[in-house]
């Protein structure tokens, strides 16, 4: 396995899949998911030019920002990308940039307080579960287009979220349904960007981060309006 190659790999079929729909790959955001990888192995990809590292879980990640941190090259800007519980907000807070995961307003307020206490700003992504699945986290979001109820509620609840202080919510995030067909996945792709569209011209919110598209779906996601991508296998190869 060879990391800067795969890199390559990634940018280069970024690059056509932006060519495909007339975009220019610059727009795109790639964050390397490291779960379950060496400092070692992250070092490689931040040498290879990535400077966003994404982390799904909150313990291992404290454990190895520091150790990367202290020996990058340049400077990193952590995302934390998987669920995150209110009792570990603070620890998130200190340790990461973004968080992409945002499910609820009670764990904005904690990381609202949390940035206020240690001074600091946080972004953050609303994580919308616009497929409908029971198994994932996120705002509900499924049928937004036709059921008021959601609409209203989660318009309400990221009006809630933009109040806060020491935050600043920058856009949404999703997962499209693991093993779906293409239509599926390019169709919830496509909701989460007319979602936010609507969302940033009702509630006065400019949401210009679009982040959806993993190491299968990244393509499809490009051709759909994703300005950040999260992709780990596609880069440091299967996890053990």
């Amino acid at each position: 396995m060879n990391i800067h190659e795969n890199i390559k790999r990634v940018q280069d079929c970024i690059a056509a899949s932006c060519a495909r729909v007339d975009r220019d790959p610059s727009e795109i955001t790639l964050v390397a998911v490291s779960k379950q990888q060496s400092a070692a192995a992250i070092l490689e990809a931040i040498e290879a030019g990535l400077k966003h590292l994404g982390e799904n879980r909150v313990e291992e990640g404290i454990a190895k920002i520091p150790q990367v941190n202290e020996r990058a090259n340049t400077d990193v800007i952590w995302h934390m990308v998987g669920h995150v519980q209110s009792r570990k907000a603070k620890q998130v807070v200190s340790h990461f940039d973004v968080v992409q995961s945002v499910d609820s307003l009670k764990l904005a307020k904690r990381l609202s307080r949390f940035a206020c206490e240690g001074n600091r700003s946080l972004n953050l992504l609303l994580e919308i579960n616009v497929s409908g699945e029971a198994s994932k986290y996120g705002f509900a979001g499924y049928n937004w287009q036709r059921d008021d109820s959601v609409k209203e509620r989660l318009w309400r609840e990221a009006r809630g979220i933009a109040a806060l202080p020491n935050i600043e919510t920058t856009g949404l995030m999703t997962m499209a349904p693991f093993a779906a067909e293409e239509k599926t996945i390019r169709r919830t792709f496509a909701d989460l960007r007319g979602l936010r569209d609507d969302l940033a011209r009702e509630v006065g919110l400019p949401l210009p981060v679009l982040s959806m598209g993993m190491t299968d779906d990244y393509h499809i996601a490009i051709e759909e309006g994703a300005t950040m991508i999260r992709v780990g296998r596609a880069i440091f190869g299967e996890r053990a």
